[in-house]
């Protein structure tokens, strides 16, 4: 017998053990491209995720600024209205003349001239200091004839005290030589009079005018001008602008007195390096509480003069004041 049927059946086997491969790598070919389409497909889908939380942390930084700006900018406050400042103004002028009824200026003075010549003083230096300079100055110059014929070198010693006294000397010979040319020998009861005398501005025609001829004026020397911008009552650096801004604020019968009042409350309470919050009785009614002491027990160890139980500026006070008189110039 031969083997020849035999053969046939080898071949197939073998075919079909190659089908058999054929369709396993097919199969498997399109297993790989589906998983890489697939794999293509979610890709965008993943780096979409992941670009969310970035874009949610750049809109979060952008927002970042605005809450921060939100926490740091203050309640705007309500601004106060002119009918409002000048009220309170006004009760703060009320206050004060119940805090000093006694309320003075603060030099020495017999007669006009005197108060014009001790005014002159005292620029730079205290009312204290010319208190104690004035009395042996008026026994020797007792007239603006007396003062105009004095040797300059004399009339500089005798003033040496007050500061810048050659400068004072030549201003008080010349105002006492301009009265006894011009005005025989009185002071002039008129501003416009006043200020053409040599060292003589609106301040000094104003205490003039106010205290020696019971003419109203506003007196802005460094402790009225402090106050008036605390207050809130004017903005302005310039003497004359302050004049203005707070005469429109108070009727002219108080101009004098408020003067006064202001100037007390400078002195002793209202002070420039560090004011006496704690102890001031306008605090609630002042819009610059808080700038000094407002601890009431230390705040009222900065009270001067009669207020902290020391002597005044006035060797000669007015019967009603209820301080000590300042001492001499020998005796201080």
């Amino acid at each position: 017998m031969t083997e020849t049927p035999a053969k046939p059946t080898a071949k197939k086997a073998a075919t079909k053990t190659a089908t058999k491969t054929a369709t396993k790598t097919t199969t498997a070919t399109k297993t790989t491209t589906a998983a890489r389409k697939t794999t293509a497909e979610k890709a965008p889908a993943k780096k979409t995720a992941a670009a969310k939380p970035a874009a949610a942390k750049k809109t979060t930084a952008k927002k970042a600024p605005a809450k921060a700006t939100a926490k740091k900018a203050a309640p705007a406050r309500k601004p106060e209205s002119r009918v409002a400042m000048v009220r309170r103004a006004r009760r703060i002028n009320r206050e004060l003349a119940e805090l000093y009824p006694y309320a003075h200026p603060e030099l020495d003075f017999g007669n006009p001239f005197e108060l014009l010549v001790a005014t002159v003083l005292s620029a730079q230096t205290t009312d204290l200091r010319v208190n104690q300079t004035t009395p042996r100055l008026f026994a020797v110059c007792p007239t603006p004839e007396d003062m105009a014929a004095i040797p300059p070198e004399q009339l500089e010693e005798l003033i040496r005290p007050t500061g810048f006294f050659r400068a004072k000397a030549k201003s008080l010979i010349g105002l006492s030589t301009a009265l006894r040319d011009r005005f025989g020998g009185e002071v002039p009861g008129r501003l416009e009079d006043l200020v053409t005398l040599p060292g003589v501005g609106r301040k000094t025609a104003n205490v003039v005018l106010g205290n020696a001829f019971g003419v109203p004026g506003i007196t802005v020397d460094t402790h009225f001008g402090r106050l008036a911008r605390r207050f809130g009552w004017t903005t302005a650096q310039d003497a004359e602008k302050v004049e203005a801004d707070v005469a429109e604020i108070f009727p002219k019968s108080e101009w004098t007195m408020l003067s006064h009042r202001v100037v007390f409350h400078g002195r002793r309470v209202c002070h420039s390096r560090k004011p006496a919050c704690g102890a001031c009785p306008v605090a609630p009614l002042c819009p610059s509480y808080g700038e000094g002491e407002t601890d009431p027990e230390k705040a009222k160890k900065l009270l001067k003069y009669e207020l902290g139980g020391q002597p005044g500026q006035r060797l000669k006070p007015p019967a009603d004041y209820p301080g000590q008189p300042a001492l001499p110039l020998a005796a201080s």
